[in-house]
């Protein structure tokens, strides 16, 4: 389909009288609507004053009743230049909203780790253990690990060579008890250790 000079003739009087794109379009035929916001963006007849009118307002008996409005504010007097202040609109939380503390920040890579128990604080007695319990680790992979078998890591996770322990774990902790005993000290044993 071209764009005639009768045709562009029609768009641009139906256009003027305030006719839509989709009326345009049906009377003139073998146009889309997109076709006509395109040619009349094309013409610079876009900037056209509406002619339609405001819907009438429902009868007040009709209005549905409004939700809690915001707490009017009083207006300021008419003498005065400075506007009046705006009030800034509460959005009310949801009912099942729950206070969710703060994320502690993620360490990137290459900075320095938080201070780590070094070795010299966790019992001979205990490294010794641990030491005889990698000798019976099942070198478990990480798909292989369950509830009820020991999550201790050992060796580097960049390498091939990285396996955990495997053994089974004693109720309610993830490690076996000899990599409990390495990863959770009794108090009475740090106490007497920093005391030194």
């Amino acid at each position: 389909m071209a764009w005639t000079d009768d045709r562009v003739e029609v768009l641009k009087k139906m256009w003027g009288e305030g006719k839509s794109a989709s009326q345009i379009a049906k009377e003139l035929g073998g146009v889309t609507r997109n076709a006509v916001i395109g040619k009349v963006h094309r013409l610079g007849l876009s900037n056209r004053a509406t002619t339609t009118k405001a819907p009438a307002k429902k009868p007040a008996a009709a209005a549905k009743p409004k939700a809690a409005s915001a707490p009017k504010t009083k207006a300021a007097p008419a003498s005065s230049n400075k506007p009046a202040p705006k009030v800034a609109a509460e959005t009310p939380l949801p009912i099942n909203a729950v206070n969710i503390p703060p994320r502690k920040p993620i360490i990137k890579a290459g900075q320095p780790l938080p201070p780590q128990p070094s070795t010299n604080e966790i019992s001979e007695e205990a490294l010794t253990k641990a030491a005889e319990v990698v000798k019976k680790a099942k070198k478990l992979h990480l798909m292989e690990l369950t509830e009820k078998t020991c999550k201790w890591p050992v060796g580097d996770p960049a390498t091939d060579d990285f396996w955990f322990c495997g053994l089974g774990t004693e109720t309610g902790k993830p490690y076996c008890e000899a990599h409990n005993a390495v990863a959770f000290q009794p108090m009475s044993a740090r106490r007497d250790r920093r005391s030194r």
